[in-house]
């Protein structure tokens, strides 16, 4: 039994030697799995829960590994080399244990991939892709040591590659011809933009620099912001200011020169900052408080008790709604509220259905996934996934509505 998560991960590293699970293979993810069968009982039910949730964690990495394991070496042509290898030469890494390695860092490259893109769907692509560059390139790796470094740099070229393809630019929103958006000026339009579960961040014993695990650079508004800048200018912020690399080492992860580093950091960081709100409270805190938590829990029960005047007093004056990818879009409390009156009111002929929520995390903030029960149904269906950012008065400032495609991402099922 152990006092808290952070324990159990920590005398998990010690029966691997202190090497953190980074260079233990397949065999030995095998025999752990083993040992942590055998180490299960029923009772009492919470150790009998630890236990299922750490073999739990531990298949899904070995399948994890075995998927990665069968994706690279179908990138080989032959299972032997066609040319004989000098005697001095480094034995290079077979499939399982390549697959086995760089899954020990999944987790911190999808979130880079993440912060380069600001799309979930795409950040995981991105992080098979620089799987597989990986393996192709597996030649050029120096050793486990530098394995981080050595997948950071495949896998912001990845991103630029990919956003070079895709040309992607943050519009403004535009009015919809009969629809109330309030008084507020236009946000910007991301269509791509996604949330992030917060079940899926790596720990602090995973990734040990602070400012890689920085909760404030994975919330939504700081996401968004990014999104403005040139794909190279992205990239050189989130190396150099996210994740504390030098000038020299970004310029060698990007092909560039010191100089050209400092020059895309100069000009990249004004443009973040007009792009955030002026104080810095206004969009990051140490984290939810549990004042927060109780009011999202009225926001949920408000809504299933079609409760409009309780939703609205919930909101900031000066609230704001969107819903990627979708055009709609509201600035102000009182627009909000009229395009909500229509859904909530059962005597309405544009009333949705009768609503149900489950309370998440995403990108470090409070969410609640939504689901609807339409007129003459008797299920609730996945329609919605609201990210709450909260002023400094507690108020709800700004409401993301994600479509429900990710809900298992988040642990939420499809159907209630």
């Amino acid at each position: 039994m152990y006092c808290s998560a952070a324990c159990r991960q920590k005398a998990y590293r010690e029966r691997q030697g202190g090497g953190g699970g980074v260079g233990v293979g397949v065999d030995g993810l095998i025999k752990e799995i083993g040992r942590q069968v055998e180490e299960l009982v029923p009772q009492p039910p919470s150790v009998f829960y630890s236990g299922v949730t750490e073999l739990s964690s531990s298949v899904a990495r070995l399948r994890r590994v075995a998927r990665t394991a069968r994706d690279t070496a179908q990138e080989s042509v032959t299972h032997v080399p066609v040319t004989e290898v000098p005697a001095t030469a480094e034995v290079p890494l077979d499939e399982g244990d390549f697959a086995a390695l760089v899954e020990s860092h999944r987790r911190e490259i999808q979130v880079h991939c993440y912060r380069m893109t600001g799309s979930y769907d795409d950040a995981e692509d991105l992080v098979q892709e620089t799987f597989l560059r990986a393996w192709r390139a597996r030649d050029t790796f120096q050793g486990r040591a530098g394995a981080r470094t050595w997948l950071y740099r495949i896998a912001t070229n990845a991103c630029l590659d990919f956003q070079r393809r895709t040309a992607r630019r943050p519009k403004r929103y535009e009015p919809l011809p009969g629809m109330n958006h309030g008084g507020g000026e236009a946000p910007a339009r991301i269509t791509w933009l996604q949330p992030y579960p917060d079940d899926e961040l790596p720990s602090a014993e995973e990734q040990p620099e602070a400012a890689a695990v920085s909760r404030e650079t994975l919330e939504l508004v700081f996401l968004a912001a990014v999104q403005h800048l040139p794909p190279r200018q992205r990239a050189v912020l989130v190396l150099r200011d996210v994740l504390g690399l030098t000038a020299v080492e970004t310029g060698e992860a990007l092909d560039m020169t010191v100089a050209s580093v400092n020059s895309a950091l100069q000009r990249a960081r004004p443009t973040l900052r007009d792009r955030l709100p002026g104080r810095r409270a206004d969009w990051t805190a140490d984290g939810p408080t549990e004042h927060q938590r109780t009011l999202v829990k009225r926001y949920m029960a408000a809504a299933e008790r079609l409760d409009l005047s309780e939703v609205a007093a919930l909101l900031s004056e000066d609230v704001t709604l969107t819903m990627p990818p979708n055009p709609f879009w509201f600035t102000g409390r009182d627009a909000l509220v009229e395009f909500l009156s229509v859904s909530l009111d059962a005597n309405s002929p544009m009333f949705l259905g009768h609503w149900r929520h489950l309370p998440a995390r995403a990108n470090g903030q409070l969410a609640a996934g939504g689901y609807v029960r339409r007129p003459g149904t008797t299920v609730y269906r996945a329609q919605v996934l609201d990210v709450l950012r909260f002023d400094a008065d507690d108020r709800i400032v700004e409401i993301t509505s994600f479509e429900p495609h990710l809900f298992p991402a988040f642990g939420l099922p499809l159907r209630l």
